[in-house]
């Protein structure tokens, strides 16, 4: 048997509606698509890790590792289709996930619809304890309640526990003992404490977080260990990491048990690739779009780095609404994400205008054209009759298509109902969405103080290959990067993360005051935690860490983040951490309060493997128009009727061709449509280069 290389490397993307694989063997990348297998999505992975390992001629004992990235924990929560959830918290407090902020996101609405809690009134209890701030015991744990309430949980069905008591960040003695209880009582149960979760200040994102990490972990928990177990049969002996929220790598071990922190693992991959190509083409104002079978995500790079944060929300009750969502205290890559897909459904709603999703067809039954049932258009089936995907070259050819079925889905739900020809309502759709997604990606712009059309657009997924002129079009985008292998780049991005782990404790301290000898305890404990996570994963590797506080001035309701020396501290790092800290105010309030404390509340410290710089591309000369090798009819809405347009083949194009738009070109993965104010050129990488025409306005 052949051993691990490690330079052989395996990255898998699970989608809605499809699964990318892509296979790294010596610098040579061997990429597929194949449809998501919802109700086992093991069987998915396995038939595309099969192909790739085929056509690349690689035995899966050559594997050097395994990447994993998937949305299937967000698809869980927002579909409500996790476990049976319970949730013990301490006396008094049962109603604090539906009691929340106490505020709502609409004040002026009235009837307004607050996201329905993961873990239902029913299934919530309550035991006599308490801890303060400080982690004393004010009240012992009333171990008799809990063996007494124990039978009334299981009476409920519930299959997974959330533990989450008052101040159990500070001292995680009560939940600790009652994860004994109930394993010595029901060996079988779930269960996960808050401390662990989530260890950090404010209870409501604190027992949400645990809830959705609780409602989430039999399924994911059971479904890794089934994908271990294949990949084990099939030969595979090399590691499996996880790609993290955060944009970081974890070990599956950790992973199965803290799921919750993989909700955005596939888009974080998406805008690691986005990072990357920022840096190799020297772009500081990158917009990455990432759109594919389910969902359109949008994430803003500025001088390189993609922004970071400590909370998300799902299930959001109004699309682009802060605060109508479930809120997750996790570390993630900060972006919006909407139901736009390949696969969103467009319809005509009650006042005769065209809608698209946010609800999609995914792999089953998947776009009309696919033939598997689904008779709703989709926006691949407007995009398939408007001529811009080729039937023979989708997926490589692995997906056949019946395009007579998409026209007859636009006429029947779209078309007809509009008294429109199905080329108007095709575009009708396809300008639905677009148009969707250019008001998500300029409100994210805004909300973090950017500009849209300053921006250098990003494209890549399934779908954003076909969109993205349009897209550049409305925000006033003049450029536009669409890399190779484009259709499965989320799965390319989880080849480029590092693996990294993040810890957080909360513990409140003033900061004149502040106990350095606790703080490197603290920072310590964060440190071998992350460490082990990291060396497991990454063994041998040289590691960086890097350390943030999150400090407010006393008596403030939100804090700001202060970088930390990535060291011990020492009493003489308490006024440097005071000047860091009115620097980093006076940034965002152009002002500071001197007379005023400051606290600290929160600790965090991140372990991670080195980054690889990326290579620098260099401009090329230009090599003259690239050929054609076909023509697709398209229906073109500037001019009002169909038209032929040069059709290309992506592999065939050399470093400095260019392309007139409008054209198609076509590759294995997915499509690019250049529209017709756009003209395209190859980059020395193989990168195609799209440009707003002189002429064109902006």
């Amino acid at each position: 048997m052949t051993e691990p290389s490690p330079n052989i490397r395996l990255a898998i993307d699970i989608g809605g509606t499809f699964t990318d694989v892509v296979l790294e063997a010596k610098d040579t990348l061997t990429t597929v698509k194949v449809l998501t297998t919802p109700a086992a999505p093991e069987e998915g992975v396995l038939e595309g890790v099969e192909h790739v390992l085929g056509q690349a001629g690689v035995a899966a004992s050559e594997l050097g590792v395994f990447f994993h990235g998937t949305t299937l924990a967000t698809n869980a929560i927002i579909e409500r289709k996790g476990a049976v959830t319970a949730l013990i918290t301490t006396e008094g407090f049962r109603d604090v996930l539906e009691i929340g902020y106490e505020s709502r996101y609409n004040q002026y609405d009235v009837m307004i619809e607050k996201p329905i809690p993961l873990v239902p009134r029913s299934r919530r209890f309550t035991v006599p304890e308490r801890i303060d701030a400080q982690g004393n015991i004010l009240s012992d744990l009333d171990e008799g309640a809990l063996r007494k309430l124990v039978p009334e949980i299981l009476a409920t069905g519930a299959e997974s526990i959330a533990v989450g008591f008052m101040h159990a960040y500070a001292n995680p003695t009560h939940e600790m003992r009652v994860h004994e209880i109930l394993e010595e009582i029901s060996p079988s149960l779930w269960v996960s404490l808050s401390s662990e979760v989530c260890p950090e200040i404010r209870e409501f994102e604190r027992f949400t977080t645990t809830s959705a990490n609780a409602y989430v972990r039999p399924l994911m928990s059971s479904y890794l260990g089934r994908l271990q177990d294949r990949l084990i049969a099939l030969g595979m002996r090399c590691p499996v990491l996880m790609m993290t929220s955060g944009g970081g790598l974890t070990v599956l071990e950790t992973a199965r048990k803290f799921p919750i922190r993989l909700v955005e693992s596939g888009p974080a991959g998406g805008a690691i690739l986005a990072t990357q190509i920022a840096s190799e083409l020297s772009l500081d104002k990158v917009i990455s779009f990432d759109m594919g079978g389910t969902t359109a995500k949008i994430c803003l790079i500025e001088e390189q780095t993609a922004g970071t944060a400590r909370e998300f929300e799902i299930d959001r009750q109004a699309r682009f609404t802060k605060g109508s969502g479930l809120p997750l205290r996790i570390p993630v890559i900060e972006m919006v994400e909407i139901g736009a897909g390949g696969g969103s459904i467009a319809r005509v709603d009650s006042m005769n205008q065209i809608t698209t999703g946010p609800d999609s067809a995914g792999a089953d039954p998947g776009p009309a054209a696919y033939g598997h049932g689904g008779i709703e258009p989709t926006i691949s089936d407007a995009d398939i009759h408007m001529g811009r995907i080729d039937p023979e070259l989708f997926a490589g050819g692995r997906v056949k298509l019946s395009p007579e079925k998409s026209t007859s889905a636009i006429e029947r739900f779209v078309a007809s109902p509009l008294r429109l020809s199905t080329y108007l309502a095709a575009y009708g759709i396809i300008e639905m969405v677009d148009e969707t997604m250019s008001n998500a990606a300029r409100v994210h712009a805004v909300e973090q103080g950017y500009e849209a059309s300053d921006h250098t657009l990003v494209a890549f997924g399934g779908a954003a290959p076909l969109h993205v002129g349009r897209l550049a079009e409305k925000l006033r985008i003049a450029k536009i990067i669409i890399p190779t292998n484009a259709g499965v780049g989320s799965a390319i991005g989880f080849l480029r993360a590092p693996v990294s782990y993040e810890v957080v404790r909360s513990r409140s301290m003033n900061l004149h005051t502040l106990d350095i000898v606790a703080v490197n305890g603290i920072m310590q404990e964060m440190r071998a935690e992350a460490t082990a996570v990291v060396k497991a994963g990454a063994p041998g590797v040289e590691v960086e860490e890097h350390a943030i506080a999150f400090m407010r001035y006393a008596g403030q309701g939100h804090e700001i983040v202060v970088p930390l020396p990535a060291r011990h501290l020492t009493d003489d790092d308490i006024d440097i951490l005071q000047d860091t800290y009115d620097q980093e105010y006076a940034k965002l309030f152009a002002r500071t309060l001197p007379n005023a404390d400051v606290e600290v509340l929160t600790w965090a410290l991140t372990v991670s493997t080195k980054a690889k710089t990326p290579t620098k591309i260099e401009n090329i000369a230009v090599a003259g128009a690239a050929k054609p090798f076909g023509k697709r009819h398209i229906f073109d809405p500037a001019l009002g009727k169909e038209r032929d347009i040069p059709l290309y083949w992506r592999p065939d194009l050399a470093p400095g061709q260019t392309i007139e738009g409008p054209a198609v070109i076509a590759e294995d993965e997915t499509s690019s449509f250049v529209p017709n104010s756009f003209n395209a050129n190859i980059a020395a990488n193989g990168y195609i280069i799209l440009e707003r025409k002189p002429e064109s306005p902006a």
